[in-house]
């Protein structure tokens, strides 16, 4: 099942002894698709803080009431480290409750932290980035080391905010795309699957989805996205419609149309490499 972002920045994050806040943003990782963290506005309990939840402490989360469910007390999501709005996300801090909390900073095997295996794989033992795929020019520093008890305050340079995307242009190979207007995220696996592209300023009124696999570079400076793609085969390709259900035969439909092997058929290949400036 695929959720928006746009649905999930709205709904209640419920501790074991009462309720924490609202989502506000989603974090994810960008050399994966991951998402690290839900940003969550507290209420007055916490003076209005904004504080980190990683996926791995959510339970069976409530759909139908728009409720998280998160498995910590009050308290220990007050430990929890705050954002700083001041800051660029990618240079935010890696939460510290990573090991006092018991939850992995990598996956120790498939269905570690409630999701499928590929969230992590890209880093080593050591949290460093390892070799991605060839055939995508990619270029990345090792930038951070897996953080230690007790460690100080640590950036991210690989942080992204699924907000802050929500306006970043989008170019195909031979012209201007669209805009991206809306993130669907994996239920479960809490992968991103799709940025929702509006194209309306060469295809009046249509919607498409662009899948993380078919992005060939990302500037995060100036919010530019280039993609594997030309104008004709987006034009030719099934509009998005977010009043019907995006089931597994439109999405399979969509991946037949651009001749690409679908995200379900790769859980166990490489994630995406691209490029980044």
């Amino acid at each position: 099942m695929l959720r928006s972002i746009e649905d999930l920045e709205n709904y209640a994050m419920q501790a074991n002894d009462g309720e924490i806040g609202h989502v506000r943003d989603l974090f994810f990782d960008d050399a994966t698709w991951a998402v690290r963290y839900l940003v969550v506005e507290t209420g007055s309990w916490l003076a209005g803080r904004k504080v980190l939840i990683s996926p791995a402490a959510l339970g069976h989360s409530n759909w139908g009431k728009r409720i998280l469910p998160v498995q910590m007390t009050r308290e220990q999501v007050s430990s929890n480290p705050v954002t700083y709005a001041e800051e660029p996300v990618a240079r935010q801090c890696k939460p510290g409750f990573i090991g006092y909390e018991g939850y992995p900073y990598q996956s120790a095997g498939p269905g570690s932290w409630g999701m499928d295996a590929d969230a992590h794989r890209t880093r080593s033992a050591s949290g460093d980035f390892v070799a991605m795929p060839q055939g995508v020019h990619h270029e990345r520093k090792k930038e951070h080391r897996r953080p230690t008890a007790g460690s100080e305050r640590r950036s991210d340079a690989h942080l992204r905010s699924c907000k802050a995307m929500r306006s970043y242009d989008i170019r195909a190979s031979d012209g201007q795309l669209g805009q991206v207007r809306g993130i669907l995220v994996e239920e479960g696996s809490w992968m991103v699957r799709y940025l929702v592209v509006n194209t309306s300023s060469w295809w009046l009124g249509h919607q498409v989805l662009i899948a993380p696999t078919w992005i060939r570079a990302v500037n995060w400076i100036d919010g530019s996205i280039r993609v594997d793609l030309n104008l004709k085969q987006v034009h030719e390709s099934p509009p998005y419609d977010s009043g019907n259900a995006l089931n597994r035969q439109r999405e399979s439909g969509l991946f037949e149309h651009y001749g690409r092997k679908t995200y379900w058929a790769e859980s166990r290949t490489p994630a995406p490499a691209f490029a980044v400036s």
